[in-house]
């Protein structure tokens, strides 16, 4: 007997969406505080599970009224707020997609985001009321947050549109559907250098698996305390922070956008034992010593025995990306690992590491592109939304997803990040690993941050070059840019170290905050011959 793959999927979360776990905590945790909002004026505001269920059915019945069905998409296009968590999972119970996107993007952006996915209204703020009016004429509605994330609106923005308010209808009078784990609940857009971004649809599965498998992946318990700064349009506070919280009824604290010099403050305020690391922390919080805290786990992306030491945490690799849905791969504290390594592959997940050259399994010491499987719409994303020629790139025949990131294996089955595949270097018909470069780099003092390109070479073809946002003085620079060249030739093979070293204030990005290593590229190459 066969029996349909899809349902089979579908049978590993029988009965349970979203909506279910929502009211699971709201019935077993009523009083728990879930989301607690920690505004830049520090004026706090809680929901527990009870308050998070109750609001979350409003909104609900607020969509429905708006004509929002099963199967519709809404744009949520704001800064990070209880209203866009809340409408989130409000679409959730509708049965509707929620289309979280970039705040920094153009109305030109916005229009093809809101035209792709065929939103039927937008939730946004009134800072970007402007925006959304020009980017979406055809909107069947548009309502507006009281405030910018906690700052008042300036003067005139936001005239003529509906306040959110009218947006939250009778909680008593929404119907629920029934369970569906297998249908879309939101879709995040990733970011594109060479092409337009492509719209990853997760599912109710996708959601539900984060909140069962992540809390073991990163030692997270009941009591615990999330703290959320990144955008609520990454799959970072999406999954790794929210999700996670759901898998054991614990609380996520979630802020505008970081903020250094509070925070060490929030994290004592709120006893925070979870956070994300990104460099830019690091960079950030640099500068004064690491005072006594709450943090149990950091999260970041590899094993780097310093940082524990230094910032006085447990920090745990982990590796993931919007399409995989959250850590499919990490560190436990059962194994020893070498520095850099990204931990090992997660339960629920195959992978495999591919020679490009020869197209068969990487062997030990070799680069390759890393393939991850799982079941769609379960451990990875449902599919690119109305972009079947994305789909099938990403997919291979029998399940495998491309990740486009360049691996090492090592003889103890260790994982070494190398690159994007495109940003992938080969220097004389030798392979450079971007990344590999840029660690060393990092380890200069005053490197703030580092990206490291390809400059066209008339010999070589290519050769390597950095871009450096430094910490020091315009007069130091020359010295710190001989002791990048030093620092990169005592410890990397000669053909791998930059051939120079440019500063720049910031760097070009890409949507979704990326750095554009083609602008980069093009940039290297204006400059004088190396």
């Amino acid at each position: 007997m066969t029996i349909d793959t899809a349902a089979v999927a579908a049978f590993q979360f029988q009965g349970q969406d979203i909506p279910w776990l929502i009211d699971h905590w709201a019935t077993n945790r009523p009083e728990h505080p879930f989301l607690v909002w920690e505004p830049r004026d520090g004026s706090d505001a809680t929901w527990t599970y009870a308050e998070f269920a109750e609001a979350t059915r409003s909104m609900a019945a607020g969509l429905v009224a708006r004509g929002v069905k099963v199967g519709d998409r809404v744009l949520i296009h704001a800064d990070n707020c209880p209203d866009a968590v809340i409408a989130w999972y409000a679409c959730a119970r509708v049965g509707a997609t929620a289309v979280t996107t970039n705040t920094r993007s153009v109305a030109a952006e916005v229009n093809y985001f809101i035209t792709h996915t065929h939103c039927v209204g937008a939730i946004t703020q009134p800072q970007y009321a402007a925006v959304i009016a020009e980017a979406g004429p055809d909107l069947g509605w548009v309502v507006l947050t009281k405030d910018d994330s906690g700052n008042a609106p300036a003067e005139g923005t936001g005239s003529g549109f509906d306040s959110i308010d009218t947006l939250y209808g009778d909680a008593s009078s929404f119907e629920s559907r029934p369970a569906d784990p297998m249908a879309p609940v939101g879709i995040l857009f990733t970011s594109g250098t060479t092409s337009k971004p492509k719209a990853v649809v997760h599912s109710h599965g996708n959601a539900l698996w984060a909140a069962k498998v992540n809390p073991t992946n990163i030692d997270l318990r009941s009591e615990d305390v999330y703290l959320a700064y990144l955008p609520f349009f990454h799959v970072n506070t999406q999954s790794w922070a929210i999700w996670s919280i759901l898998g054991v009824g614990g609380t996520v604290v979630l802020q505008p956008k970081f903020s250094a010099s509070r925070f060490w403050e929030v994290i004592a305020k709120h006893s925070v034992t979870h956070i994300s690391l990104i460099p830019f922390v690091f960079k950030a919080i640099a500068a004064d010593p690491i005072p006594e805290h709450t943090v149990r786990i950091g999260v970041f992306g590899l094993i780097m025995p310093e940082l524990d030491a230094w910032l006085g945490m447990r920090v745990i690799a982990a590796y993931g990306m919007t399409e995989l849905v959250t850590h499919c791969i990490h560190s436990n504290p059962f194994e020893t690992y070498p520095r850099l390594a990204m931990g090992k592959v997660s339960p629920g997940y195959e992978w495999m590491i591919v020679n490009h050259e020869t197209g068969t399994l990487a062997e030990v010491g070799e680069m390759g592109e890393l393939h991850i499987r799982g079941t769609r719409g379960i451990q990875v994303f449902l599919e690119y939304f109305d972009n079947e020629e994305a789909n099938a790139k990403a997919f291979t025949e029998d399940g495998w997803v491309r990740t486009g990131d360049v691996v090492r294996l090592l003889e103890d089955g260790n994982i070494v990040y190398c690159d994007r595949d495109k940003d992938a270097l080969k220097v004389g018909g030798e392979n450079v690993s971007a990344r590999e470069v840029e660690d060393t780099v990092r380890t200069v003092p005053g490197v703030a941050d580092v990206a490291v390109v390809a400059k066209s070479h008339e010999m070589l073809d290519m050769v390597a070059v950095a871009f450096v946002i430094s910490g020091l003085p315009e007069s130091e620079r020359e010295a710190q840019a001989s002791q990048i060249i030093d620092t990169c030739k005592a410890n990397l093979a000669d053909f791998k170290v930059p051939r120079a070293v440019y500063f720049v204030d910031e760097f070009p990005t890409a949507l979704l905050d990326k750095v554009a290593k083609n602008e980069l590229r093009v940039m290297a190459d204006a400059m004088p011959a190396v």
